[in-house]
């Protein structure tokens, strides 16, 4: 409906009411459009949508270390700087070669700081063979069934300790003889001297102390010069460094006073004969286990 206005209103009244009118339509109409933009966005939680966090750790790009799940567990050794594999093996009392077969190394002389070895061997599992049994069959056989479980169970579980409790106690009692003939020029100091330091000229005889077989042979070791290491058996080894001359080879089996180098002084300060006894990787008095003198 048309607005009507007084006669006494004249046309510039009128005009000046009218524009008052828009300026207010103007005015509601942009009240309403700063509303609606002053809303909060709409978040899209799709997978797509991911922003980064932040002050968080972007590990795509990290490396991990072969092995380094099973850091820390036992029968496993994480690589530390200055490492071998001939240490590692000698501080564990295995042979280097099983440890890099153990743990899958491509090349053995490559292993990186952090790198988690196997020192231990894998532990072999039998696998249980479940057979249906026919609903007719099961009552005639339940009863046998249900008794001899038990005793199945039984029998299972003695193979895994009887032996190895049986086979300690005869790994720990050699019959050690002295490696050489020498005056002990220094004894067994934990701290410092982690075997004995035994005199002599070179081209002495070196001789195994107790059967066992050669793991290694050569000059890898730094501070042992030729070294041989030999494992007896799953408890110890034995090491002869400052070699002249080594005359046995890896894998080699020798027997209990077998000639197996001439003494000398390679990375040594004077010819002589330094012998180490390890226990399961850790160094032994070997005062205790050779006969008096």
């Amino acid at each position: 409906m048309a607005a009507s206005f007084p006669p006494a209103f004249d046309g510039q009244r009128k005009t000046r009411l009218l524009l008052a009118g828009v300026l207010a339509g103007a005015m509601l109409l942009s009240a309403c459009s700063t509303r609606s933009l002053g809303r909060a966005p709409v978040e899209d939680r799709g997978a797509g949508s991911a922003r980064p966090v932040p002050g968080a750790v972007d590990t795509s790009s990290v490396k991990l270390l072969p092995g380094a799940e099973n850091a820390g567990k036992p029968g496993y050794y994480t690589v530390k700087p200055g490492d071998t594999l001939i240490r590692i093996g000698l501080d564990t009392g295995q042979n280097w070669r099983d440890i890099g077969r153990w743990s899958n190394l491509e090349n053995p002389n490559l292993i990186e700081v952090g790198q988690v070895l196997r020192v231990a061997p894998p532990v072999e599992t039998t696998a249980v063979v479940v057979r249906p049994v026919t609903a007719g069959a099961a009552t005639a056989v339940a009863p046998a069934q249900a008794s001899s479980a038990p005793a199945a169970a039984t029998s299972a579980a003695k193979p895994a300790s009887t032996p190895s409790a049986s086979g300690s106690a005869a790994e720990e009692d050699l019959p050690w003889i002295w490696p050489a003939q020498g005056q002990v020029l220094a004894g067994f100091d934990e701290a410092k001297n982690k075997g004995v330091d035994i005199a002599g000229k070179a081209g002495d005889n070196v001789v195994a102390s107790a059967d066992g077989r050669v793991v290694y042979a050569g000059a890898g070791l730094r501070g042992y010069g030729n070294l041989i290491i030999l494992k007896h058996n799953n408890t110890f080894l034995t090491a002869y460094a400052h070699n002249q001359t080594l005359l046995v080879k890896e894998d080699q089996s020798v027997r209990r006073g077998q000639k197996i180098a001439e003494m000398g002084n390679s990375d040594a300060d004077r010819v002589k004969l330094h012998f180490e006894i390890r226990r399961q990787g850790k160094p032994v008095d070997p005062a205790k286990y050779l006969p008096a003198k």
